[in-house]
């Protein structure tokens, strides 16, 4: 089986990969970049592709998914208050204008 084929996942663990990757392209990330962090993520907690059948593999673990959550607002809170208040209020004005 060549490298990057998917036919061994389940279509529950594709499903879990799309919907992952349209999260990381909608802040921005690239979609081959967010397309190889989907399916990281769903190896990890997963481990790997996975057929059905009796007594195969492990249990799901979520903590992947948990760990991407937790380190997303450490880069900001090493920011100081002034610039994070800045970049809030710009925000507010773009989704302000957005909805208009």
């Amino acid at each position: 089986m060549p490298r990057g084929d998917k036919s061994t996942y389940t279509d529950k663990q594709k499903r879990q990969a799309e919907h992952i990757e349209e999260g990381y392209e909608h802040r921005g990330v690239s979609h081959d970049e967010a397309e190889r962090r989907a399916w990281a993520t769903v190896n990890a907690e997963t481990h790997g592709g996975k057929k059905s059948g009796s007594g195969r593999g492990k249990k799901v673990d979520h903590a992947p998914s948990r760990k991407g959550g937790k380190l997303g607002g450490k880069a900001a809170a090493k920011r100081p208050a002034a610039e994070r208040s800045r970049s809030a209020r710009k925000a507010a004005q773009t989704r302000k204008r957005r909805a208009a």
